[in-house]
């Protein structure tokens, strides 16, 4: 097996997405880092990692969102990379660019694809252009009377998506 690019993880997340990563990790010989909150003081995650940090308060506002205080731990700890998991940072360009300032490695995509991807019109948009072959949809409804026209011109069922909806929770 080839040695790993770094040595030390930092995984920005918590509970079975935390253990999963620590998992991978050990089979190529990477220590780990687990970052916790209040309400995870006693979370597996914290346990399984080689390291734990204490980042905040048990809202996840003030620990798993709070930017500042992951990439804090990552280079009180010295890791090398950061690890978003599923969720919170993990489609949000705003800790890239702060690993990037930081010379800390972010394991995921680059700000431009986040950026791209994020937003759902754009990223249909973006993937049309490749060649990627998209569902028939509508980018520009702007009222309830846009949306039954286009759901009479596309055919019924329908779904509609917040243009920067994440993981299903704008689904309608």
């Amino acid at each position: 097996m080839p040695a790993p690019l770094f040595d030390k993880l930092l995984v920005a997340n918590r509970g079975e997405i935390a253990l999963r990563v620590f998992r991978t990790c050990a089979e190529h010989g990477i220590r780990t880092v687990a970052v916790y909150s209040d309400a995870d003081r006693d979370a597996l995650h914290r346990v399984h990692a080689d390291e734990a940090v204490h980042i905040g308060g048990a809202a996840s506002s003030d620990s798993y969102l709070a930017v500042d205080k992951i990439i804090r731990a990552a280079r009180e700890t010295g890791a090398a990379a950061i690890h978003p998991g599923y969720g919170f940072l993990s489609e949000r360009p705003v800790l890239v660019r702060a690993c990037q300032e930081a010379g800390i490695t972010f394991v995921g995509p680059d700000v431009h694809a986040m950026e791209v991807m994020g937003d759902k019109v754009r990223s249909r948009k973006a993937m049309a252009a490749a060649g990627v072959p998209v569902v028939p949809g509508r980018e520009d409804l702007e009222s309830v009377s846009d949306a039954l026209t286009a759901a009479r011109e596309i055919g019924f069922p329908v779904m509609l998506k917040a243009a920067a909806g994440g993981g299903g929770k704008g689904m309608r």
